[in-house]
């Protein structure tokens, strides 16, 4: 069998595994060598089975290069008689880590993309080598089992199924597709800038003649630790040792200090994405710090405020992190909830969700038995001008609907993420 037929062979095999049922599949294109080895396999494939191929080019607006490789996507695209969209970032305020926004900015466009033309699944171009690099990037920023897990062939994620039908291929093999295919690609000049770190360890894997496929293997032990050890984890809060209070996490004290160090860190770690909202949890070696500072009080950590109590350890939002968040009472705030009147309500046009804070809390009075203060500064309040109208966690003030609000179920969906 010729490389370019077993190489089409190993990918229909694979779409089979991964979504046997397909019918509508997107393409995430770059023109880069991957990408576009992934565009012409999946064309052969989708017409051979039937299977609507939509392909879509991001644009993050930071490259010269960017529009010249979107309209060389979408001249392949057209030649493959293949619909092609382009979708352009324009988000970016200068503020925080570009590379991290533009990465989370992609996959909201890809996603939003997906939802639009009811696709059932969107494939990424992730190669065996992209496994193997980012592996060892990982080992060098001292991640823990987590860090060091394979990318998932299969995931759900923004409420679309993603693919990464390619991990077993190494990158070398998808450009000989493409030469013996007579396909052009293009090189981004990123790639060979030393100044990223990914391209010093690509350069070390060349220069070390390091097996990638055997750094890959290493990332799928990692991964199967990772399913084990997030199941162990699972089984602490299914046991009631966690519990949910109004999108906060309360942590058993005794029985998180009691813990080996790892499922411990692995619960904390959930407990920040959770309750910030973010997609990504915090670094092992933040973790281990904010854990051994609590031995002197609370500490904060990626937006959310760690404060033991008598019994318990509570995760909450951090107080400055909602505090400039606002917006009409119909969408979501803090990405977490979302109010609405009832229906026999009189509209308030002008009222807005902004957290309650001091200010608002002087108005309502604090519970006595209720949460902390700080707890109860940083929950969603619907305000109109500088008069608090309803806080639906206390149940005072004018009757609301809570349309959105965090899923405790996730919690534990996302400590086994396989």
């Amino acid at each position: 069998m010729t490389a370019p037929a077993a190489l089409t062979r190993a990918f229909a095999d694979q779409m089979a595994q991964l979504v046997p049922e397909a019918r509508r599949i997107g393409i995430a294109v770059s023109g880069g060598g991957d990408s576009m080895a992934l565009l012409h396999l999946a064309s052969g494939w989708g017409a051979a089975r039937g299977v609507s191929i939509h392909a879509a080019t991001v644009d993050h607006g930071l490259r010269a290069e960017a529009a010249a490789e979107q309209a060389h996507v979408a001249a392949s695209c057209a030649a493959l008689d293949l619909p092609h969209r382009p979708l352009r970032w324009t988000g970016w305020d200068g503020q925080g880590n570009l590379q991290a926004s533009a990465r989370e900015a992609r996959i909201a466009l890809l996603a939003d993309w997906a939802r639009a033309e009811a696709l059932d699944a969107v494939c990424l171009g992730h190669t065996q080598d992209d496994q193997a690099e980012t592996l060892l990037l990982r080992l060098m920023r001292g991640s823990g089992v987590d860090g060091l897990a394979a990318m998932s062939a299969r995931r759900q994620r923004a409420g679309v199924l993603w693919l990464r039908p390619l991990l077993d291929q190494q990158r070398e093999t998808l450009r000989d597709y493409l030469r013996a295919e007579r396909v052009a690609w293009c090189e981004d000049p990123s790639n060979t800038d030393e100044r990223f770190d990914r391209v010093r360890v690509r350069r070390a894997i060349d220069m070390l003649d390091l097996d990638t496929a055997r750094l890959a293997q290493t990332a799928d032990a990692m991964r199967r630790a990772q399913d084990a050890l997030g199941q162990r984890a699972a089984e602490v809060v299914t046991a009631g040792h966690v519990r949910f209070d109004w999108g906060e996490v309360l942590m058993d004290h005794a029985r998180l200090a009691a813990l080996d160090a790892e499922t411990r860190l692995r619960l904390l770690a959930e407990a920040v994405r959770w309750v910030s909202g973010t997609a990504y949890r915090p670094r092992l070696s933040s973790l281990e710090t904010t854990w051994a500072r609590l031995a002197e009080g609370p500490a904060t950590l990626q937006g959310c405020l760690f404060t033991p109590e008598r019994a318990d350890l509570r995760i909450s939002r951090e107080v400055s992190a909602v505090a400039d968040l606002r917006g009409p009472i119909a969408e979501p705030w803090d990405g977490r909830w979302q109010f609405a009147w009832p229906e026999n309500s009189a509209p308030r046009p002008a009222a807005e969700v902004r957290s309650l804070g001091a200010e608002g809390l002087k108005q309502v009075g604090r519970p006595p038995d209720g949460p902390p203060f700080a707890s109860l500064c940083a929950t969603p309040a619907i305000w109109q001008d500088d008069r608090v109208l309803a806080v639906p966690r206390l149940k005072w003030g004018l009757s609301t609907r809570i349309d959105t609000q965090p899923d405790p179920s996730s919690f534990i969906s996302s400590l086994i993420p396989h």
